[in-house]
C-alpha cells in the first residue's frame, strides 16, 4: 500500500479486534456495519479489522459455519485487501501482537496521524478477556504487553516509523475500567482508555466513536465528551431499546498522572492496613467499604464473582475521608488518593438509574475502580483461571496490605 499524500492523509487507524468464537458473535458483528457506516461518512478514519467469526450470509440468510478469521480494512465506505484464514485463537497474545503491528502499518501506509485500538469481546477487569469458546482467555497484563510487542514488530519492520504506537484502546468489553488495566497500558506508552467499570449490553461501543476521536485529535477532553456522550446516547433496538452502559470513562493514561495516583493510593493503603490493627479503626474502614457496592450490580448475578468486589475507587476514597471515625491523616490520605484517581478522567457519564440492570444505580461508578475484597471469599474466588490480583498495580500500590487488613 502507498503512503497517501499528505493531503489525503487518514486523521485516524482504528484497528478492530473482534473475537466472535463465542456466544457473541451475532450481536457483535453490529461493531463491522458500524465501521461501514462511519468510514462511508468520514473519509478520514480507516478501520484495520481482524475478525475471527462462524457467521456467513447465502442467499440473505445468515446462517453459522466453521469458525474462520477474515482480515481486512474499511475506508471510505469499502471493504478492501480481505484476507481468509483458519480461525486464529484470539486470546493468543502473539496474535494480538501481529494485529497490533498490521494497524500500525496501515497507519503508516495511510499517513495516520493517531492509532487506535478496539477490543471486542468479552472482558473480565483486571482478570483479562478475549475468551475463546473453550474458554481460555487473555490475562490482563498480557493484553498490555501484546500491545507493546506489537509496537516493537512494527518498528523493527519498518525503522523509518519507529516512533508510531498506540494511542488509545477502547475496551469493548465488560469491566475493563480499572485502575490495574489503567497502569498495564500506560506502562507500554498507551495514552487514553475508554471503558465502563461494569457489564456492558453487546454489541457494546459503536464503532462510530472513531469519528469522534478523528475530528478531535488535537483536543483530547473534547474527544473524551464526545466518545463518552455518544456511547451513553448509544440505544440498541430502536429510540426505545437499550444502551450498551450503565457508566463509561475516557481515562488519561498520562504516566506522570498514573504515577500521582498509585503513589496516593499506596499512601492510604499502607496506612489504613497499620490502623486497622486498632479494631474500631478497622471496623470504620470495613463499613466505609462496604457502602460502596461492587460491578456486576444486577440481580441474579452469582454470588461468588470476583467483580463484586471491584469497587469505584473514587466512591470509595470519598467514604473513608468524610468518616469521622477514622483518623484525620487517613482521611487526608484517602481525599488525596480520590483526587489524584480523579485527575486521570477526561470525561465520564454514569446511569442513576440503568434500566437494563434491573434499574441499578450507577451514579457513583465515576472512574476506575479497584479490587477491594471484604471477605476471604471476595479474592479471587476464579483463580488461578481468572485472577484479579496478580498484576502491577495491585502490587506496586500495597493492595494486598489493604485487603488483608480488612478482609
Amino acid at each position: 500500500m502507498q503512503i497517501l499524500s499528505q493531503q489525503h492523509a487518514r486523521a485516524l487507524e482504528f484497528g478492530i479486534y473482534r473475537d466472535g468464537d463465542n456466544n457473541l458473535d451475532a450481536s457483535q458483528a453490529a461493531t463491522l456495519g458500524q465501521a461501514l457506516q462511519t468510514s462511508a461518512h468520514d473519509r478520514s478514519v480507516q478501520f484495520t479489522v481482524e475478525d475471527t467469526t462462524g457467521l456467513r450470509v447465502a442467499d440473505g440468510a445468515l446462517f453459522r459455519g466453521k469458525p474462520r478469521t477474515d482480515g481486512f480494512t474499511i475506508a471510505d465506505g469499502r471493504i478492501a485487501d480481505p484476507q481468509i484464514d483458519r480461525a486464529h485463537n484470539m486470546a493468543s497474545e502473539a496474535n494480538l501482537a501481529r494485529f497490533v503491528a498490521r494497524t500500525l502499518d496501515n497507519a503508516e501506509a495511510s499517513g495516520a496521524k493517531q492509532t487506535w485500538i478496539d477490543l471486542v469481546d468479552h472482558g473480565g477487569g483486571d482478570g483479562g478477556g478475549l475468551e475463546t469458546h473453550t474458554g481460555a482467555v487473555m490475562k490482563m497484563p498480557n493484553m498490555a504487553k501484546a500491545i507493546a510487542d506489537g509496537v516493537a514488530l512494527h518498528a523493527r519492520e519498518h525503522p523509518e516509523d519507529a516512533g508510531r504506537g498506540v494511542d488509545g484502546v477502547v475496551a469493548n468489553q465488560c469491566l475493563m475500567d480499572t485502575m490495574g488495566f489503567a497502569d498495564a497500558l500506560s506502562r507500554v506508552g498507551v495514552k487514553y482508555l475508554a471503558a465502563s467499570p461494569e457489564t456492558m449490553l453487546s454489541p457494546g461501543v459503536p464503532s462510530s466513536v472513531a469519528h469522534d476521536i478523528a475530528a478531535n485529535l488535537d483536543d483530547p477532553t473534547a474527544m473524551a465528551q464526545a466518545v463518552t456522550n455518544n456511547v451513553m446516547h448509544t440505544r440498541y433496538g430502536g429510540p426505545h431499546g437499550f444502551g450498551p452502559a450503565a457508566a463509561f470513562d475516557v481515562l488519561d493514561l498520562s504516566p506522570d498522572k498514573i504515577a500521582k495516583a498509585e503513589g496516593a493510593i499506596k499512601r492510604l493503603n499502607d496506612d489504613a492496613s497499620s490502623a486497622a490493627q486498632d479494631p474500631a479503626m478497622r471496623a470504620a474502614l470495613r463499613r466505609d467499604v462496604g457502602s460502596v457496592r461492587g460491578m456486576v450490580r444486577f440481580h441474579g448475578a452469582p454470588p461468588d464473582m470476583p467483580w463484586h468486589a471491584d469497587r469505584p475507587a473514587i466512591a470509595m476514597y470519598r467514604g473513608i475521608a468524610r468518616d469521622t471515625h477514622v483518623t484525620p491523616s487517613l482521611r487526608g490520605d484517602a481525599s488525596a488518593a480520590a483526587k489524584a484517581v480523579g485527575d486521570l478522567i477526561l470525561a465520564h457519564r454514569e446511569s442513576a438509574r440503568f434500566g437494563p440492570f434491573d434499574g441499578s444505580s450507577y451514579r457513583d461508578a465515576v472512574g476506575p475502580t479497584v479490587h477491594a475484597p471484604l471477605s476471604r471469599g471476595e479474592r479471587d474466588p476464579w483463580a488461578p483461571k481468572v485472577s484479579e490480583t496478580h498484576n502491577a498495580f495491585y502490587t506496586s500500590t500495597d493492595q494486598a496490605r489493604f485487603a488483608d487488613a480488612l478482609a
